[in-house]
């Protein structure tokens, strides 16, 4: 490429009203051109100083992008003959060897693994985080902002380093203790601030607990139909997720699976996710004998059990274990709010050190500031007074979405669980097409995830749409139920 030329090049791309400066232009157009081999090697570039008089730019400016791109490998300056591009591409790949660019077909995923490909083709995240009828989210906009700053103003006025560097072992131990302290006296949890683990949520406790205690190709029992974030980490850490069915009484123990012992064992046992059934005492027991007698790790999530709003709150599957079997799971996403990305674990004290020093060495965890402001939060009893209020509104606005249902049906859909947590799930008739409603819904501006995304694959059973009512305003409910119904009763 003759000089004139590269001038000519370089003026077309470089944007002089633009707001990145000159000389990091001139550096990413000139690199770029490399890279592309646009501008091959060995080619001689005109001195700093014909270069600044031809752009119509300061020699500085010139000189500052020869100096970046010489300090990466791009151009080499010979003493008494110029500045020159470097030959960056390797001597032993010849032209026939040099790899193409890759086009992606619709519904490819280049270069992902095949269980990377899998876990992005069976996402069940949804973009959609707000709204009606989103089913796991709190009223975000009832959180006592006001208390939670003054308790952080607290912090930022002692201005402790450690409390802004990584976290080390099991996290900070003013909230393990307040987490310890309220887990024994709500949900009858047996455990010490040191078997209490403090991770980045419910995903993360999940991955955890696998790569510690289980390996690659065991099993684990999950309850059909579950929370899809458990069979997606599941599948990313190449563990084989058993489908076992759940009935009125939790999930169900048959004879054939209990004849082949898995390694873990995830339950939802106070409210059972997504359909709501309480496990009974007599499976609870029955469970935890069987985990005992062959070796097998229990995981309780125990999601939303603060939200129960009928009958004397369930006490833990934990709370009864003496076999040191079970691994408690719960995170602040549903009683505080899913941004504050903090959720912990209640392990037997035989691995408690082992945990506290995995998530330490795996995650290289921090927001130590943030731990310190939720123990404040907790010890100062503003976390009881929160979920309190709490629980009274989500059980009006529970209400108010039964009656909705009750209004546009005449009890004709039955919905369950709405004992506890945050949504009830809208029973629909056999056959009927639960995901061509919640895609229709969402088009009406309605949330309304299909329950049979829940079962595992290859299941028919099950049709239904969770409806979450934490996050709708009371005056909301109503009238965006009626769209809702109108698109139910299409399909009807």
């Amino acid at each position: 490429m003759k000089i004139a030329t590269l001038t000519d090049f370089l003026l077309q791309r470089i944007d002089r009203a633009g707001g990145q400066p000159l000389n990091r232009q001139l550096y990413q157009v000139i690199r770029a051109a490399i890279l592309a081999e646009v501008l091959p090697a060995g080619l001689q570039l005109p001195s700093s100083r014909d270069l600044a008089r031809e752009l119509g730019i300061s020699r500085n400016t010139v000189i500052s992008a020869y100096d970046h791109l010489s300090s990466e490998g791009y151009l080499a300056t010979r003493t008494g003959a110029g500045t020159f591009i470097t030959d960056t591409v390797p001597d032993q790949l010849s032209d026939a060897n040099r790899a193409e660019p890759a086009l992606a077909g619709a519904g490819q995923h280049v270069g992902l693994s095949a269980r990377g490909a899998r876990l992005v083709r069976r996402a069940g995240a949804s973009k959609t985080q707000w709204g009606a009828f989103m089913p796991g989210v709190p009223d975000i906009t009832r959180f006592p902002v006001k208390v939670w700053s003054r308790l952080q103003n607290v912090h930022w006025q002692r201005g402790k380093p450690e409390l802004l560097s990584y976290a080390s072992g099991a996290g900070y131990l003013p909230l393990r203790e307040a987490i310890a302290d309220y887990l024994r006296v709500a949900r009858s949890v047996n455990c010490h601030a040191g078997q209490v683990i403090i991770t980045a949520g419910i995903h993360q406790s999940i991955d955890l607990a696998a790569k510690l205690l289980g390996e690659s190709g065991d099993r684990a029992w999950v309850e059909d139909p579950c929370y899809w974030g458990t069979h997606s980490v599941l599948n990313s850490l190449d563990l084989a997720p058993v489908p076992v069915p759940v009935d009125d009484e939790g999930m169900t123990l048959p004879p054939d699976a209990l004849r082949t012992p898995p390694r873990f064992i995830f339950v939802t046992p106070s409210h059972q996710y997504p359909l709501g059934p309480v496990m009974s005492l007599a499976r609870r027991r029955a469970l935890l004998e069987y985990a005992a007698k062959h070796q097998v790790w229990i995981m309780e999530d125990d999601y939303d059990s603060e939200f129960r709003y009928t009958g004397r709150p369930l006490a833990s599957l934990q709370g009864m274990d003496t076999f040191q079997r079970v691994v408690y799971l719960g995170s602040f996403s549903k009683t505080l709010f899913p941004g504050l990305r903090i959720g912990f674990m209640v392990v037997p004290e035989p691995v408690a050190d082992a945990f506290a020093t995995g998530v330490s060495e795996l995650y290289r965890g921090g927001q130590i500031f943030t731990q310190a402001v939720l123990a404040d939060f907790m010890a100062q009893g503003y976390f009881a007074s929160h979920i309190r209020r709490m629980r009274q509104l989500y059980a009006q606005r529970r209400q108010l979405l039964q009656q909705a249902i009750d209004d546009s049906f005449g009890g004709r859909l039955a919905t369950t669980g709405g004992d506890a947590g945050l949504h009830l799930t809208l029973v629909l008739p056999d056959g009927c097409d639960d995901q061509a409603i919640s895609r229709e819904a969402a088009l009406a501006g309605v949330i309304a995830r299909p329950l049979s995304g829940y079962y595992s694959q290859g299941r028919q059973d099950g049709r239904g749409l969770l409806l979450g009512y934490a996050c709708v305003p009371d005056e909301m409910i109503q009238p965006t139920f009626a769209r809702l119904a109108q698109v139910v009763k299409d399909y009807l």
